[in-house]
Formats: C-alpha cells, structure tokens, sequence
C-alpha cells in the first residue's frame, strides 16, 4: 500500500470519527454561556460599599447556579456549598459563595433593571448564530407573546413587591401576592421557547393602588424596543388586550399584533360583524385538513373595522375560526383582531399564529411549574427587590436551558437519554454531588457516554 493511499484511509478514517463525535457550538455551549453571564454581572455597579468580601458577580453567579441546578431552596443551595463547592467554582466561575443569608441580603438591593443585559447577551448569542431565524412566522417577523402569571401569595407574608387582595365587602386586605408579565418569542411548530426579560406587576414608586397588567405591558414595550429597536415582532395576547390604548401603544412601538377577542368584551365588534355578515360584506371560508379528512377549519373574516363604539379611529381586522371534528362533533372556537390586511392566503397563517400564543402558557409558565424549576416556590421576599430578582434568574436559567435544548446537541442527547428534565436534572444533581467536575461540557459527555458506571468503593469498618 503507497503511502498516500495510506494518509488517504487514515484521513477517512479520523473524519468518520469525528462525525460520531457530538462536537459542541463555540459560543452555544454551556460553558461559554456562564461565562458570557459571569462577565455581564461584572459590569453591574455594586450597591454595596468599596470593601463588600464577596463580589456581587459571585452572588449573583450563586443564584444563578441554584436555578441552573433547580435547587428547591436556598437552604439546599447552603448545604451544597458546605459540601466543599469546587464544582460552583469550576463550573461556574464563583470565587466566594455566599450563605443563604447573605444572598439574601445582598440581592435584595440589586436593581431589576440590571439584570436586562444578561437576557439580551444570549439572545444576541442565538442572533449571531443564525438560529433565531428558524422562529421567523409571516412577513419577517417572529411572533411574540405576553402573558401574565402569578409566582407567589399568602394570606400573611409579604413584601413592598406585594399586590394586595381586598375583600370587596370591607375593602380589608385579605391576601398578597405577586405577578410578572412575561415575554417568549414562540413558533407554532417548535417546542423550545425564547424567553425575554419579565416585566414586574407591582406596585410603582408613589402609587397607593395595585399595578396591572395593561400598564406593565407599556412598561414592557419601552424596554423591548430599547433593547431591540429594529426587531420585526407580532405581539401574541389574550382577549384582555385587544383594547384600543393597548393596541395604540403597540403601534407607536411599531409592532404587529394577533390579538384574542371575545365577544363578551366587544359586543360593539360582534354586532357588527354579524350585522355585515347578514348583508354579505364578510369572507366566509371551510377548508378540509389536508391531513386528517375528519377536520374542517372554517373562517370567517372582515377587514377595517372599528375596535369599539368609543374608538372609532382605531381600525383593526377581524378573523373568526372555527375548528370542527365532524367524526366526534367537537368544535373549537377563536376570533382575533390584527393589523395585518387579512386575506384568503394569510388567514390560515394567521389563525395559526394567534393560537401560538398557548405557548407562553404551555412551553413557559407550566414548564417552568411543573418540570423541576420550582416556580412559585418562596425563595425569599426581602424589603426591596429580591422576589423580582430571584425572578428574574431563574427565568434566565430557564432561557439558558432552552437555548441549550435548541443549539446543543450533547445536551439533546442526555435530555433524550433521560426521558424528562426532572430525571435529567436530577442526574446533573447526583453527578455535581459526587464528583469533582471540571466543566459543564464534562459532566454532559458522562452522561452521555453512560455515567453511574462504576462500583461504590467498599470501605473498612472504622
């Protein structure tokens, strides 16, 4: 055999072998992700004094490592760093880890506002690499959804973040709580989610009443389109939105809009729809499923119309869908106002496009309830800031994850191998418990390649 014949083999052979090889994205990995964070928090301006003994970017990294492994409290995070905390170190650059109560208290004076950049850094990571444009919808755009939900309340605790329930009757307050608008870039056919900063629901500087969600909304939007001025967006929302302040707003922050419209809420807009329906001024449409005969979308649509009788200059376009199982009988129904020219191209688009919004319900708020992260647990309600700041990290170990679970195959690969992510981060849990680990990246590839292998060491009785 000549020697180039050889060299040719060996080449072939080193190629075959790099492609059974789960080769990971240079700045879509984990490690790199927590690094990226680490190096974010170090431009956050310390609240503290000069001469503070932890860092604030080691607090802030101890929280965000709690989240990342779904410790169920602070109490389990202290007891993780009594253990010896090598792998907080290595894994997550943490130089000092605080105890519990000393992230407590240092993180109740951090500004909110401060964590924004960290959100916007790993979506700037998914832009850079080209995966965002798998989410683009219709004309350009990503769809985009809001949605509030609650993460604590108690008839006794609470904290200046804290909205107040009150009893109609005596107007005594019965109960606190506290909620969050949040914001996730969805696509009818994708599963993963790309979370954004939340918005807190609370009660605003000077303000003696509870804050809601339509002025988190104006909140919200003025940030997103700081941050993001030129991204293409149509806002997903419930019935509770399509109000014409809400929809005003949306379009001086330049964003297209799919929102829920019920009749209960806008009998002017049903009335007359149903009025230019009788006159025949409306497209009415039924398509069979190309895929399951037994199903016809059937849809219904009128364009510029007014939104209600007290806003008359505010024109929307309306789609009525009904989705029917003519084997079981069963019927879906949905309407929605739009600022897209509604036609008989778009409107399946469209109707797809409005019921994404479940995503943010389904794919973020459950997930985040139901599938180990430990939303709604009490971490710690502190004077100031700390409930939204607690918050606002374990939305983004959330996001971290989910970037992972769309970008990193080696992460795929164990998620799948797990069977849910409540055993994959249990397995993450038991490894960073037994083993001294030099990286994320380590401790994926031993699971991957099978892990809890080898033999417990039999030990002489003292």
């Amino acid at each position: 055999m000549s020697n180039q014949l050889r060299t040719t083999i060996r080449a072939k052979e080193r190629k075959i072998k790099r492609s059974k090889q789960i080769e990971l994205r240079k700045h879509l990995n984990a490690d790199a992700i927590f690094h990226g964070l680490h190096t974010g928090f170090e431009k956050i301006k310390d609240h503290r004094s000069k001469n503070a003994v932890i860092p604030l970017p080691d607090v802030l990294m101890s929280a965000f490592a709690m989240f990342s492994l779904k410790d169920q409290s602070l109490l389990a995070f202290d007891h993780r760093r009594k253990q010896g905390g090598h792998n907080l170190r290595t894994i997550f650059g943490i130089g000092s880890i605080p105890c519990d109560t000393s992230m407590r208290h240092i993180l109740d004076g951090v500004k909110p506002i401060d964590l924004r950049p960290a959100f916007k850094e790993i979506f700037a990571r998914l832009q850079r690499s080209k995966i965002l444009e798998k989410y683009l919808f219709m004309e350009g755009c990503y769809l985009l959804s809001l949605d509030g939900t609650g993460y604590f309340s108690s008839s006794v605790l609470t904290s200046s973040a804290c909205l107040e329930k009150i009893n109609k009757k005596t107007q005594e307050v019965i109960g606190y709580y506290i909620y969050m608008l949040g914001a996730s870039i969805v696509h009818p056919d994708r599963k993963e989610v790309i979370s954004l900063c939340l918005e807190p629901i609370e009660k605003q500087d000077g303000e003696e009443k509870n804050d809601c969600e339509r002025n988190a909304a104006k909140r919200w939007l003025k940030e997103f389109r700081r941050e993001h001025p030129h991204l293409p967006v149509i806002i997903i929302e419930d019935g509770l939105s399509s109000n014409a302040p809400h929809i005003l707003d949306l379009k001086k922050n330049n964003c297209h809009f799919i929102l829920g419209a019920k009749e209960g809420d806008h009998k002017f807009l049903f009335n007359y729809l149903n009025e230019a329906a009788a006159r025949g001024e409306t497209t009415e449409l039924t398509v069979r499923d190309s895929e399951n005969q037994n199903i016809l979308h059937c849809f219904s649509f009128l364009n510029d119309v007014a939104i209600n009788q007290s806003n008359q200059d505010v024109h929307v376009n309306f789609l009525e869908y009904w989705e029917i199982n003519t084997q079981t009988g069963k019927i879906n129904h949905f309407s929605w106002v739009t600022d897209f020219t509604i036609t008989e191209d778009n409107m399946f688009k469209i109707m797809r496009g409005g019921r994404a919004r479940w995503k943010i319900e389904n794919e973020t708020f459950n997930t985040l309830k139901n599938q180990g992260y430990n939303f709604g647990h009490n971490y710690g309600l502190g004077e100031k800031n700390l409930s939204i700041v607690f918050a606002m990290l374990l939305l983004l170990a959330f996001l971290v994850d989910q970037t992972l679970q769309l970008c990193c195959s080696l992460f795929g690969a164990i998620l799948q191998k797990a069977g849910t992510k409540i055993q994959l981060w249990d397995d993450i849990r038991s490894l960073f418990k037994c083993y001294k680990i030099a990286s994320m990246e380590s401790l994926f590839r031993y699971l991957y390649k099978g892990g809890f292998e080898k033999e417990l060491p039999e030990y002489p009785d003292d």
